[in-house]
């Protein structure tokens, strides 16, 4: 073994042997994207009490993102697998956590430290992402909402249906980088379209949802926000035409109207685009507040959906 050393400090330099003794792991490199100072700053906006040195928001979010990214099913199975990874806790910012310490910081510290942290991530995120594919420069978001399935009789307060459970995931989209914008989780049976409502887009962006989001009087709000959107056209919509614009039907847009829909007695002008895919012969007709660009475009921004 000595000799292994000598002849490893012949082949060596100092520096290189000491890097040797420290390796990073996946994880701390995953860690190490948030910054101290973002985690500093909601500690003091969020600060609760007596606040605990060797068990902050920052050790708390480390604890629940390694119970995440290692799929584990319990609290008690988490801080185990934590424990066994010994000295890498310290690459990880950690000490040994007890199982109480880490069920009271749970219990008296508020959600909304991890809003804030997704939104200051995202503010960072943003600043450095690609932009979208389009040449237009506004932005471009897509909302979508997913129902994720719970068993009722492990979560019965997730229930959904009489013999199902369930809680739904509404997701706002930033194209610029593909980084979610915004996301919340409410139980199965609200509407997408009551959480859609409380949503505030940038002036003069563009938000592409499919035909379950439909509402007139959101549409008018949109509207009067100069906040564009892209959907589908339901197939039993009542409308007016109201004047028909040329088209070059070999970029597979088959019309493109000008129409009026009535809402709450009140008068919506709207753009009804037609357009048929040419790999799969489907025809589709897409509703937008947006008057300027090409009906091509609208047809491309759906399908970027």
């Amino acid at each position: 073994m000595k000799c292994g050393k000598e002849i490893l400090y012949n082949i060596l330099p100092h520096k290189e042997i000491l890097n040797l003794s420290y390796h990073n792991t996946l994880f701390s490199q995953t860690l190490s994207f948030i910054p101290r100072h973002v985690f500093q700053k909601l500690e003091h906006r969020h600060k609760t009490g007596r606040s605990s040195r060797k068990f902050g928001f920052k050790e708390q979010f480390t604890v629940m993102a390694f119970i995440q990214l290692a799929a584990r099913r319990s609290m008690r199975d988490a801080l185990r697998c934590l424990e066994a990874a010994g000295k890498r806790l310290y690459h990880w910012g950690l000490k040994n956590v007890a199982r109480s310490t880490f069920a009271d910081a749970n219990n008296s510290r508020p959600m909304d430290f991890f809003k804030d942290l997704f939104a200051e991530m995202y503010g960072l995120c943003a600043a450095t992402a690609p932009k979208h594919k389009f040449r237009f420069k506004s932005k471009l978001f897509s909302l979508d909402a997913t129902i994720i399935k719970l068993c009722l009789s492990l979560f019965p307060w997730a229930s959904f249906r009489q013999a199902k459970g369930g809680i739904k995931m509404h997701t706002l989209l930033d194209h610029d980088g593909y980084i979610p914008a915004f996301t919340t989780i409410t139980d199965a049976k609200t509407h997408e379209s009551s959480v859609a409502k409380t949503l505030e887009l940038p002036r003069g962006s563009i938000v592409v949802f499919d035909k379950g989001f439909i509402s007139y009087p959101w549409f008018r709000t949109l509207s009067e926000k100069d906040v564009f959107f892209v959907t589908r056209l339901k197939q039993n919509a009542v409308y007016k035409l109201l004047e028909r614009c040329p088209v070059n039907r070999e970029t597979g847009v088959t019309s493109d109207h000008i129409i009026e829909v009535i809402s709450l007695k009140k008068t919506l002008r709207l753009r009804r685009v037609g357009y048929r895919d040419p790999e799969s012969g489907k025809r589709y007709e897409f509703l937008t507040n947006h008057f300027r660009l090409s009906p091509k475009t609208i047809a491309d921004i759906y399908r970027e959906r």
